[in-house]
């Protein structure tokens, strides 16, 4: 069953700071080819730094970081391009780029392409009631993601090893999704890039349409096929202000009154999308259709 095709794709070479839209993007097992390849790691906590702590690192989606060339499978990844709110500019590869993110946000940072095994955040819970099962708000709480979020719940990680990604290879929303939040609350600004989204898929049907999807497959084009696995939780990142996007609550607490899912018999979240894993790899374009099978 056709679903809709490939409105929009994104990666995002630098873990919380802003992505990059692009045409076309190759696959991998492991998902999109450079995402989330680069984190900061704060050297005296040890802690990825994430835009899911809130307060302690306001500016970094005003960070924004693209390839200088694209990346191509098989080879390194070439150096990314960091611009800070400021107006400052650095490259991955060069030798002052601690230096130089470490004055900016005046803290100890290390650049790093592998992340750390106990991989752990400071995430921030707003004070919004039924947000989180356990019953935070208002406060932050020490989480773990990627690598050392799977070995905690003592199942295998579908992620690379040393991957920044939190939880799943591949993210992906629909414009049903987008359109039905806006109707709910129209003035809030639900744009894509509040969700961070490797793939938006045009589709065709109303509503929250990627919810029945958990459990079945995406065709995309004529290689790419993906399994969905899970709804995608939400957090306080997505009523962060971005450029042009003001900070709004209203995003969290849209989602918790119309859209709380369980996730994995440990209660419900406030969801948007979906997380899948590559069945097949391949080339994904703008346009391609997409189908549910």
């Amino acid at each position: 069953m056709i679903v809709g095709k490939i409105d929009s794709l994104w990666r995002f070479p630098v873990k919380s700071f802003r992505g990059e839209k692009i045409d076309q993007s190759i696959f991998s097992k492991y998902g999109v080819l450079g995402d989330r390849a680069y984190a900061l790691i704060d050297t005296e906590t040890g802690k990825v730094v994430s835009a899911k702590s809130v307060k302690l690192y306001p500016d970094l989606l005003f960070c924004s970081a693209v390839y200088i060339r694209e990346p191509k499978a098989g080879e390194a990844l070439p150096p990314v391009l960091i611009r800070l709110p400021d107006g400052s500019t650095v490259l991955s590869d060069s030798a002052n780029r601690d230096e130089v993110l470490s004055a900016y946000f005046k803290r100890a940072l290390t650049l790093a392409q592998t992340a750390p095994d106990d991989f752990t955040i400071d995430q921030f819970h707003p004070d919004i009631e039924q947000l989180d099962p356990a019953g935070h708000r208002n406060q932050f709480t020490e989480e773990k993601l990627g690598g050392a979020l799977f070995k905690k719940m003592g199942i295998d990680s579908p992620l690379a090893p040393g991957s920044f990604l939190d939880a799943s290879p591949v993210s992906i929303i629909s414009t049903s999704t987008l359109d039905r939040l806006q109707q709910l609350q129209p003035e809030t600004n639900f744009a894509v890039s509040r969700f961070r989204m490797n793939i938006l898929i045009k589709t065709i049907e109303t509503g929250f349409v990627e919810n029945p999807w958990v459990g079945k497959g995406l065709a995309i084009g004529n290689s790419v096929r993906l399994m969905v696995t899970m709804p995608d939780p939400r957090c306080a990142m997505t009523t962060l202000a971005q450029d042009g996007i003001p900070k709004d609550i209203m995003v969290l607490k849209t989602l918790v009154e119309h859209n709380s899912l369980d996730i994995m018999g440990g209660g419900n979240f406030p969801c948007a999308g979906v997380y899948a894993i590559v069945a097949d790899a391949g080339m994904v374009c703008i346009n391609d259709k997409v189908e549910l099978f």
